[in-house]
């Protein structure tokens, strides 16, 4: 997704939805007001080490590049703590919201014509420009404006501002606020995991159902079905997709494990030989209570369970899900 799939309502409500839309990147926003005018010279020195705009600049940096080890780096013990719990989905969310691209970017850095940090996150679909103004700090206290636009936009269209709050903590600067959301990880980890859970829930329905297709082309394909999920995984680079490298599956669902759950996969009867052979399809939460609840469960005949087993593995007497 690029700057511009987000469209004007969701460039103008980071403040909002850094907390609010961990689980729905891309949907509607909230719309929140602009908090700064725009963004000015300063009197700081703001790419200065151990400075605000030195701080503010690298967790950007960090969230372009979705690297979650340097992006914990600027969060509270108390957020980074909470931070390290969330499911690797949820943690990708949030740094996607502070640059309000979705696909892993590469960041640059480079000085405005004020003077001011400008940093440029370059995704394959789009590039965002943040711009970071001079700092307004007090004590432990320190508010940024930035200026944040499409790097294409010549005419100032896209452009939205906000002011985010960073707080020094053990010395260092840490982000606190962005406009006037406070970023208080704790009190929304349990609403990020309930909204998270139907998207994941979601998502491995829909990958038991692309696992099955693959188990009926790989039988297509050598007569028999495959031994294990790994038998369908990616070929080496160059090498002609075999029986035991069919690359019909991507290395995650081929490890048995993808987007929060656990795939197990086994050959219903003595005799994989031949079309009469069935097999069976299990999903199981990694996490229970966190990346989803229910458990799911494709029987040899292809029809679709799920029920709540506190994370243990399903059957086929579980209710029929469409």
């Amino acid at each position: 997704m690029s700057w511009r799939a987000f469209g004007a309502r969701g460039r103008t409500a980071i403040a909002a939805t850094v907390a609010l839309c961990i689980g729905s990147i891309g949907a509607g926003a909230v719309p929140a007001q602009s908090t700064t005018a725009g963004v000015s010279p300063g009197s700081d020195v703001a790419a200065a080490p151990g400075s605000p705009g030195a701080a503010l600049r690298d967790a950007l940096v960090a969230a372009c590049s979705q690297s979650q080890q340097d992006f914990a780096k600027f969060l509270t013990v108390r957020n980074s703590e909470t931070f390290a719990r969330l499911t690797a989905t949820a943690r990708v969310a949030l740094m996607k919201r502070f640059v309000l691209l979705n696909q892993v970017g590469k960041a640059s850095v480079a000085a405005s014509s004020s003077g001011r940090p400008l940093v440029r996150c370059q995704t394959p679909e789009g590039a965002a420009e943040l711009q970071i103004g001079g700092a307004d700090a007090s004590d432990n206290l320190a508010f940024l404006p930035v200026e944040v636009r499409d790097a294409t936009d010549t005419t100032g269209s896209s452009v939205m501002h906000v002011k985010m709050g960073l707080v020094r903590e053990n010395g260092d600067w840490k982000l606190l606020s962005v406009g006037l959301v406070l970023l208080d990880l704790p009190s929304l980890a349990a609403e990020w995991d309930a909204a998270e859970i139907d998207a994941t829930e979601r998502q491995a329905i829909d990958e038991l159902k692309a696992i099955a297709d693959a188990v009926e082309a790989y039988r297509k394909a050598y007569a028999h079905l495959p031994e294990s999920l790994d038998k369908m995984g990616p070929a080496a680079r160059g090498a002609t997709a075999n029986a035991d490298t069919a690359g019909l599956l991507d290395r995650e669902s081929a490890a048995g494990a993808k987007n929060g759950y656990t795939f197990r996969y086994v050959i219903a009867g003595a005799s994989s030989q031949g079309a009469p052979a069935k097999f069976e399809l299990a999903a199981t939460p990694q996490v229970y209570g966190r990346t989803g609840r229910r458990s799911f469960f494709r029987d040899a005949s292809g029809g679709l369970h799920g029920a709540d087993h506190q994370g243990a593995v399903g059957g086929a007497t579980d209710p029929k899900v469409e």
